[in-house]
């Protein structure tokens, strides 16, 4: 491990960019002018809680804009030293962090998929909102079974979300992950709800996954569309990323 990754590692370096990120984008969302589709969202979605809210990868930064106050939320972030990063800016954000992820490979133990779908099932019983990805890893905007399975176990609906800003910057990470930059414009789209029946056959469960792909493809197509850009993440879905794009023109 290098000096500088050693440094940004040790936990009082962790805390204090934790906070700096946290404080950020709170910035980002008191100075972007937000347009919520549907406009009735919380009074629809309200009375479901607590719901499942499916994102893409690369949204971890502003998928937390469309919570409510009042909402409690836990989110799942992987066991990385990344994600401890992750963990403490969502800690000072008010979410609580559920440690693990899902892996391509059978055993997801490795990385701590089993404790943390018990972790998930436990926050859903006890009210919370749970937030988790539905790609996997290196598998960009391709849903995996996971979050289908914890709709299945916990009765919970799926609510795919798509939160976008008109001025910001696109990174040529894998994920496409973008993140707000102050003083433009904003839409956070919430998609139909997901329900997964407990008693759901394998046929059952690959269409409704199909299904998560598809809204969380279109949430993110109309939140794009309402401030005047273009998804890159379904832009270059098939290609190598691209040199990072920085948007930061738009008003």
């Amino acid at each position: 491990m290098g000096l500088v990754k050693r440094i940004t590692r040790a936990r009082p370096v962790q805390e204090a960019l934790g906070g700096i990120v946290a404080g950020y984008l709170k910035l980002v969302q008191r100075t972007n002018r937000f347009v919520m589709e549907p406009a009735d969202a919380y009074d629809r979605i309200g009375p479901l809680m607590p719901v499942i809210a499916a994102m893409w990868h690369g949204q971890h930064f502003m998928i937390h804009f469309a919570k409510r106050p009042g909402d409690r939320a836990a989110s799942l972030v992987s066991r990385s030293g990344d994600g401890e990063f992750n963990a403490i800016a969502l800690r000072h954000l008010g979410i609580r962090a559920i440690r693990g992820s899902g892996a391509r490979g059978r055993d997801i133990r490795k990385k701590g998929g089993v404790a943390a779908m018990r972790a998930m099932m436990r926050a859903l019983g006890d009210g919370e909102m749970v937030v988790m990805t539905a790609d996997i890893p290196k598998t960009s905007r391709v849903c995996g079974e996971g979050i289908v399975t914890l709709a299945q176990l916990s009765g919970r609906p799926i609510v795919p979300v798509a939160v976008v800003t008109s001025r910001r910057i696109d990174f040529a990470s894998w994920d496409r992950a973008s993140i707000g930059l102050p003083f433009g414009r904003g839409a956070m789209v919430l998609g139909e709800p997901i329900h997964v029946p407990r008693d759901a056959d394998a046929a059952t469960l690959e269409a409704l996954r199909q299904d998560v792909e598809r809204e969380l493809d279109a949430v993110h197509e109309r939140a794009y569309a309402l401030i005047g850009s273009q998804d890159p993440g379904a832009r270059n879905r098939n290609a190598k990323p691209p040199a990072a794009l920085a948007e930061g023109s738009r008003a």
